[in-house]
């Protein structure tokens, strides 16, 4: 091994700048395909909080909103009434694309409000009777939300009815694009790290031939020449993946941790240092496989006598 070592070392001091050249490109491929990992997972985290649970939202009738201009079916300085109540759940319960029908009361709406603004003055602003109860609906096919709509929207009581796909939509298309071209760019970049990968261990392999061709003739294994090259590649690879996970690392506590801490949007579902660590592996297995088949190609013709 101590001759593997050796040659390792010098090659890797020999082609100096190349290697730093390697490095650079693995990181910043390798972070970039890491970046759409973590893309993807926030994307199917928010579809998550939102699709899986509410797809519907009946929001009833409140005294201020029978006040304020905005009472839909609402009865002037009348909230919805027990009856009405319950003629709105049993259609809901009772439609044929209903699949679950979640019901949050006044006192569910000011416990989610306390505590998504625990640390903000705001949550003091508001008691349980202000605010408003609900139905949030989950349907059988997504698609066929059109026709509860209209069904509950006319009904007494209703102060309002919210799509919510109609407002998550453009923003999940908007997510999913970013997500695709940061795809298609790390795979562009992580390309460009094989071919310069493979170019690297080439002119190192090309400087060595004689040598190389020696060692055939008195009969190394083929491991045991191509070992120093992969030494080489995995010693650029590794650097790169390392310095990708930091970035990701950084990514995840200086960006997403941060957006997270915000008050405002704290309730949607976020992607959790497990999820990170989870691309950080994804990537490292992708940054191994890349050092190691470009070395094996760029090798291959130096291996025969």
């Amino acid at each position: 091994m101590r001759h593997t070592f050796r040659e390792t070392w010098s090659g890797l001091r020999r082609n100096a700048s190349m290697t730093v050249a390697v490095i650079v490109t693995m990181w910043v491929s390798l972070a970039l395909f890491g970046a759409s990992l973590m893309t993807m997972q926030q994307v199917e985290a928010m579809k998550g909080q939102w699709y899986d649970k509410i797809e519907v939202s009946v929001f009833l009738c409140t005294a201020d909103n029978a006040t304020d201009g905005e009472g839909g079916n609402c009865e002037s300085a009348q909230g919805v009434t027990d009856a009405q109540r319950d003629a709105i759940r049993a259609l809901l319960e009772n439609h044929p694309d209903v699949q679950t029908v979640y019901y949050e009361s006044k006192q569910d709406a000011f416990r989610e409000f306390q505590t998504t603004y625990a640390d903000n003055p705001i949550k003091n602003s508001l008691t349980a009777d202000q605010m408003q109860d609900s139905f949030r609906v989950k349907l059988k096919d997504p698609q066929n939300y059109q026709d509860v709509v209209s069904a509950v929207e006319g009904l007494p009581g209703v102060q309002a009815v919210q799509d919510l796909h109609t407002v998550l939509d453009p923003f999940f298309r908007v997510l999913n694009v970013l997500k695709w071209g940061t795809m298609g760019i790390a795979a562009m970049l992580l390309l460009a790290g094989a071919l310069q990968i493979g170019n690297s261990i080439r002119m190192s392999a090309y400087t060595r031939r004689r040598e190389i061709a020696i060692m055939r003739l008195v009969g190394a294994s083929n491991l045991y020449i191509m070992l120093p090259f992969l030494l080489e590649a995995l010693f650029a690879g590794v650097v790169g993946i390392l310095l990708a996970g930091a970035s990701m690392a950084a990514l995840q506590y200086f960006v997403v941790d941060r957006v997270k801490s915000q008050l405002s949007i704290q309730s949607l579902g976020w992607i959790t240092g497990s999820s990170t660590a989870l691309a950080i592996g994804g990537v490292a297995v992708v940054g191994v496989i890349l050092s190691i088949i470009p070395t094996v190609l760029a090798t291959r013709r130096y291996l025969r006598v």
